[in-house]
């Protein structure tokens, strides 16, 4: 390999746990064989579902036009599903590739045709899953609004329940009051969890980094 397709290629890698039970160098092995040079491999000792990965951050930003993100699998990049499509979606826009060298993403590699169709199939189910779920929050906000308010003390908000009211609240066509009556919950409850597009705040993020812990 040639030093100008070794300066192309910029490595990530991430291990769950930093008390020392799990190590980088398998990941990182295998980053060193595909010809990344060792200074241009950006290291997390973090969940992927924390949102401060300095690693990450830095090595986003070291990324240019022309270079291509190589990791070790698919769940070392992202925090969930839809977090690993945007990132890569940005990526791509920004004339950036990516590329899996194992475990299920191992045909990724949006640097060739085939590599692009293997991850808009990846980026089709992810929309297909998020679709799901709004359809089925309308349908429940449909019944709710038959049977008339929902009785009983408002409810705690719950992992569950947020992640079915960031889907709801991404549909511009349903309120903040019947997204929080067809959850159990109150608006200010809603409000103090997510915003109004359905992004989340910071208690929000919180409740969702605990079902990870």
């Amino acid at each position: 390999m040639t030093v100008e397709n070794i300066i192309m290629l910029i490595g990530y890698v991430r291990v769950s746990k930093n008390d020392g039970s799990q190590v980088l160098d398998l990941q990182t092995d295998a980053l060193l064989e595909s010809g990344i040079d060792p200074e241009r491999i950006y290291k997390d000792l973090a969940s992927g579902r924390k949102d401060d990965r300095p690693g990450l951050r830095a090595c986003l930003k070291a990324l240019q036009p022309g270079n291509t993100l190589v990791v070790w699998k698919l769940d070392r990049l992202g925090r969930d599903l839809k977090h690993l499509i945007n990132t890569v979606d940005s990526l791509n826009k920004k004339g950036i590739g990516f590329k899996v060298l194992s475990g299920a993403g191992a045909q990724i590699d949006t640097t060739t045709a085939n590599g692009r169709l293997i991850f808009g199939i990846f980026a089709a189910l992810a929309e297909f899953e998020a679709e799901l779920i709004r359809e089925r929050t309308k349908a429940g906000l449909v019944a709710a609004r038959a049977r008339g308010r929902l009785g009983g003390r408002p409810r705690k908000m719950t992992i569950e329940t947020l992640k079915m009211a960031i889907a709801a609240m991404t549909d511009p066509n349903i309120t903040a009051s019947e997204v929080a009556n067809r959850l159990g919950i109150t608006t200010t409850t809603l409000y103090a969890y997510i915003n109004g597009d359905g992004s989340v705040k910071e208690p929000g993020q919180r409740l969702l980094d605990n079902e990870f812990d």
